[in-house]
């Protein structure tokens, strides 16, 4: 064990945080801390590394252990430059690496016993300096940075003129190169495309230390995470797997926790019932019993009813009219920044239905084709064409679209005038902005907050064609979920630009990916994109050669929103007039063997294989083997009801007995408050001896009805 949490507590006045935390990580462990926005999460990172104490609790490193942590935001204030920056991280090998090469000149001159301590010293710093990767130690900074997405232009970039993303990118570069027992990151992908978070999740996975992540990026989790620390309500749990072995796990806890509860109630109402029932009968042993019980029902520790916090956007998306089959044509189209050219010749057809997303490095004009399609931008050539009835919402990640002087409230009545002031409130309640919260300024709002205002006025325009530009940006997880559930519930057609790799696989029924001043494109999420992009980019290659005309010409069609190979007209078309898995001709023009894009449900789920399995396929031969058939369970069932129905009658043949002997009983209670009987000893003998065996009959019913009404 490396790190030891033990009973950790927070609070910020009145509201706690962080409520008896404890958990711990062992060497080399990879773990996650998961939750939602305002969780404690960040909270937790800070008491581990000691930039906030503890209220209660505490947190113990295993001695000689190094600890390396960064922030969500960096202020990172130097002259140096990007290259010089990280050197500094292995500054005591650069000097470790001057003092041997000093000692290798003196050495030349010294003697005696001079000479040997020379040669001793020369021979442990060599050691150390090899130990220390000090030979790689230029090439490990230049793959660090290369890594997180700087190019060689920028390694002589000074700090001081970079943003508040790059230097976040350089802080988690030093933070890498120095190399501690433990890392805590916050956020580390928040600045990163996708090249970057891939080559930071392969970093991390062969990592000889610990790691502790707080992450919103699912897949990222999926990928690096052994073990997922949860805080929800201020309460902690452990769950040992990735994300989505956590997700299954929690779903499956907490139905367990609600299932043991609402059992629970039922047994305390069944035993209510019983002591009532054993109360009525008024006998002194039934009333004992009921006592009994009723002591028993006491000693119970009640299940609390597992909390169903209303922390969850009542997101609905659903189109005003349906639109007509072609949503938008692109032909031609081109665009340049000065010498920048970010893409040329393009053509794409996006068909009702679809959810396509694109995907690409920073820089190169993903967001761009977005604000041209919705005339914020115009293009430098080429023509778009909306279909029949399309009406289009924008989600814009720097969220322009808003206004940062106005209140959450004048937001919405003013861009829909037609909403009354209940309808106003109603839907701001249901992406969490309550009471008083529907008058901040927008301007005062975090990201998240801005983000669900542009998802509350995109929800509104009731839109059949949404263009989203990274919509998950600065969601929780919960948040992002419910999203998803609302994009693949909508029944019009979307086209975003993400760089949440869980997301698109989970959305995405086609991914077009910008690279190279063109789009290819791939007809399924993006774990198809991941195992078709050497392939498909292969293939742009000897297209973009002399052959591209020889290939292309024949090269198979996709009909969008179906997978159906064969069709033409939908896809994307390159700068070189190229048709990627979007011309026409047979299929067996493209490589043999080759599945580009077969199911029709491609990309409906993030488990979705690039092969899917028939029905015969998935099922085994022998899996009938040994299980009961539907006839033999149907039997089964009758007969448990038959079992019930008999119970509950004996239960009420046996109260019914017990009624009709407590009247027998009490009309003999009468005989013996008559003259005639009282003077007839005969008769009294006759009596109690008569009540004697009515008490023991009573007793032995009260016992079969105690039995018969747990079974029942």
């Amino acid at each position: 064990m490396i790190l030891s949490c033990s009973h950790v507590s927070k609070s910020f006045g009145t509201d706690v945080v962080l409520n008896d935390i404890s958990f711990h990580i062992e060497e080399n462990e990879k773990a996650a801390i998961v939750g939602i926005n305002g969780a404690g999460k960040s909270t937790l990172l800070k008491i581990i590394v000691g930039e906030l104490p503890s209220d209660q609790g505490f947190v113990t490193l295993a001695r000689g252990k190094t600890m390396g942590y960064l922030a969500q935001h960096q202020d990172l204030a130097s002259h140096q430059t990007i290259y010089g920056e990280l050197l500094e991280v292995k500054r005591a090998v650069l000097d470790m690496e001057e003092r041997i090469r000093s000692l290798e000149i003196e050495m030349q001159s010294a003697q005696g016993q001079k000479l040997d301590q020379m040669f001793e010293t020369y021979t442990r710093l060599t050691h150390q300096f090899e130990l220390e990767n000090g030979y790689g130690c230029q090439s490990e900074i230049i793959g660090v940075l290369k890594g997180l997405g700087f190019s060689e232009e920028d390694f002589n970039r000074e700090i001081s003129t970079l943003s508040g993303g790059q230097k976040t990118r350089v802080s988690l570069g030093k933070l890498l190169l120095s190399r501690p027992d433990i890392i805590l990151l916050d956020e580390p992908t928040n600045h990163l495309d996708m090249k970057s978070i891939a080559w930071l999740e392969n970093y991390l996975l062969n990592y000889k230390g610990a790691v502790i992540i707080v992450a919103h990026d699912r897949y990222f989790l999926d990928k690096v995470a052994t073990k997922i620390i949860e805080l929800d309500q201020g309460q902690g749990m452990v769950f040992l797997g990735n994300y989505t072995s956590y997700s299954q796990k929690k779903a499956q806890v907490r139905e367990a926790k609600m299932k043991a509860y609402l059992n629970q109630q039922q047994e305390i109402r069944h035993q209510e019932e019983v002591i009532a029932k054993l109360k009525s009968f008024n006998r002194e042993k039934s009333i004992k019993r009921a006592e009994s019980r009723e002591k028993m029902l006491s000693k119970i520790e009640v299940l609390e009813k597992p909390s169903e916090v209303n922390d969850e956007m009542a997101l609905c998306l659903k189109p005003d009219i349906l639109s007509g089959n072609d949503v938008i044509t692109i032909r031609n189209l081109s665009k340049s920044f000065g010498d920048n050219h970010l893409f040329s010749h393009i053509d794409i057809d996006i068909k009702r239905g679809e959810r396509v997303s694109v995907i690409g490095d920073n820089g190169t004009g993903k967001t761009t084709l977005l604000k041209i399609i919705n005339q914020m931008l115009p293009a430098d050539s080429g023509q778009i064409t909306l279909g029949t009835r399309v009406h289009i919402g924008y989600y814009d990640q720097d969220h322009q679209v808003l206004h940062m002087e106005k209140t959450l409230f004048d937001e919405l009545q003013d861009t829909y005038p037609d909403l009354t002031n209940t309808r106003v409130r109603n839907v701001l309640a249901a992406f969490l902005f309550t009471g008083d919260d529907v008058f901040k300024r927008i301007g005062d709002l975090s990201g998240g907050e801005r983000g669900r205002v542009s998802l509350a006025k995109l929800m509104l325009s009731n839109a059949n064609f949404l263009i989203l530009d990274e919509p998950t940006n600065h969601l929780d997880i919960t948040s992002k979920e419910i999203l998803e559930h609302a994009l693949n519930q909508y029944t019009g057609t979307v086209l975003y630009v993400s760089h949440d790799r869980y997301f698109i696989n989970r959305t995405a029924t086609r991914i077009l990916e910008l690279t190279g001043e063109t789009f290819i494109n791939y007809i399924g999420n993006y774990d198809y994109y991941l195992e078709k992009r050497e392939l498909m980019n292969q293939l742009y290659v000897t297209n973009s050669g002399q052959t591209a005309g020889a290939k292309a010409e024949g090269s198979s069609g996709v009909k969008s929103g179906s997978g159906v190979l064969g069709k033409s007209g939908s896809g994307v078309k390159g700068k070189s007039g190229s048709d990627f898995l979007s011309g026409s001709g047979p299929e067996s023009h493209l490589n043999p063997g080759v599945d580009f894009g077969h199911s029709s449900n491609r990309g409906s789920h993030p488990s979705a294989a690039a092969h899917p399995a028939t029905a015969a396929d998935s099922i085994p031969p022998d899996s009938t083997a040994g299980k009961p058939t539907v006839k033999q369970d149907w039997k089964s069932q009758k007969e448990e009801q038959a079992l019930q129905r008999k119970k509950q009658n004996a239960l009420k043949k046996t109260e019914a007995q017990i009624a009709a002997l407590e009247e027998q009983d009490a009309a003999l209670d009468t005989q013996l408050t008559q003259p005639e009987v009282v003077s007839d000893v005969g008769k009294l003998m006759e009596i109690h001896k008569e009540k004697e065996s009515i008490k023991e009959r009573l007793d032995q019913l009260y016992e079969e009805w105690e039995a018969l009404a747990e079974e029942v």
